[in-house]
């Protein structure tokens, strides 16, 4: 009896377990008729859900516009969303589900480094692609991740010898507890060294901590210049506020953050925020057009009350990105390593000026910016870079490079 040799192939990849990896299975199942497939994998509950769920409605956002104006060549993006409840195992079941059961050919997610870190395996498994918008540690190198945020060298380069200069050279670090404020505050700690700053106080609390009464004392006994902040999620209100019910004054020993933004201001309120520092290439109140249309556009959509901030924007000029380089492609060559070739290289003028992928590190070229927090709930940028900035992921670390080939390492 004659074998029909697709039925033959396909049976011989469902017995080894491999039918899941192949190429040809993953683009048709990836793309049903004038459709293309992705993943929005940011947590709608639990500690983060503060700041994450305003990146899946700025990554919502992009995904409805591009549709509206036409889509991919046609094709439609098919956002499929989930929630992996600020919980890391739950963000790798979630993200296993999108690449091996839905097929998407990208996967938009992640706000925490122990976020992204948990579902690296996964796509690198699935030679998938996550495109990861959050500002980082760096320290990472794989073929897999789309980094869009900023890395400490695009954030504390011009900050901390500012900071220094402004305020004094006494630093108190302040993190929550996990990879990124700890890779953050080893930077940190190698610019002080480098300007003449010192480290009074080092500490780290749990993510989703709302009880920063020792802190304060410490604080109070040290007396720092600056408070260096990493603090992330729901504990960014809670420290803001506890600072001032006790009454500590920003003129004269202000938080610095890396992760404070719009989005944690309007849950604190104005006053709770006002008189602290931010570095990020990103503020609400930046003056551009790309900008003012991002704003009016978001408003608009989720309502006359929200706030963009330095991690929305990037979520919404990287569902650009991706369109893009989806455009460089033939429909039947809509694979991750196919998507992940045509976005290196790749430029447009987002909100906060123009940006681009770097081919080398799949990192972005960024905006530097320090802006201090008013009252009213919007910044006020003091400090603008006048060219955009070259993502070094591995700037802590002089004999590490990221290259094409994956990380290189010098003796």
């Amino acid at each position: 009896m004659a074998i029909d040799r697709r039925k033959f192939l396909r049976n011989g990849l469902l017995a080894s377990g491999t039918l899941i990896t192949s190429p040809w299975v993953f683009q048709t199942g990836a793309r049903a008729a004038g459709e293309v497939k992705v993943g929005v994998l940011f947590s709608l509950t639990g500690t983060t859900a503060i700041i994450e769920e305003s990146l899946n409605k700025a990554t919502l956002l992009a995904i409805e516009e591009i549709n509206a104006a036409g889509g991919i060549k046609g094709n439609k993006i098919v956002p499929i969303v989930e929630d992996p409840a600020s919980d890391p195992a739950t963000f790798s079941e979630k993200a296993r589900k999108l690449v091996v059961g839905d097929k998407c050919v990208s996967v938009f997610g992640s706000y925490t480094s122990a976020s992204r870190k948990a579902v690296l395996p996964v796509f690198e498994r699935q030679n998938n692609l996550y495109w990861y918008p959050t500002l980082y540690e760096g320290r990472e190198c794989s073929k897999n991740v789309i980094y869009t945020g900023a890395v400490p060298n695009q954030q504390q380069d011009e900050f901390v010898p500012w900071l220094i200069k402004k305020f004094g050279k006494k630093f108190y670090l302040i993190g929550s507890n996990y990879i990124y404020p700890k890779e953050e505050n080893n930077y940190c700690k190698k610019l002080l060294e480098k300007y003449g700053g010192e480290v009074v106080a080092e500490e780290y609390v749990p993510l989703g901590h709302s009880e920063f009464s020792s802190v304060i004392n410490k604080i109070r006994s040290t007396q720092p210049n600056v408070i260096f902040s990493t603090v992330v999620g729901d504990s960014v209100v809670a420290l803001h506020r506890q600072y001032r019910a006790a009454g500590l004054d920003p003129e004269k020993m202000p938080m610095a953050s890396l992760t404070t933004s719009e989005n944690e201001v309007a849950a604190m309120g104005g006053e709770a925020a006002a008189g602290h520092f931010t570095s990020a290439p990103y503020f609400m109140v930046h003056k551009s057009p790309e900008n003012e249309k991002f704003v009016e556009a978001y408003k608009k959509r989720w309502g006359a009350d929200k706030v963009t901030h330095f991690v929305s924007e990037a979520c919404y000029f990287q569902a650009y990105l991706f369109k893009q380089a989806v455009e460089k492609l033939a429909t039947s060559d809509l694979t991750p390593n196919n998507i992940r070739d045509a976005v290196k290289g790749q430029e447009m003028i987002a909100p906060q000026g123009k940006v681009r992928l770097e081919s080398e590190n799949l990192h972005t070229w960024l905006w530097p910016k320090i802006a201090q927090a008013k009252s009213n709930g919007q910044f006020e940028i003091l400090v603008e870079a006048k060219e955009w900035l070259k993502p070094v992921p591995y700037a802590a670390y002089p004999g590490q490079t990221c290259t094409e080939k994956g990380l290189v390492e010098k003796s």
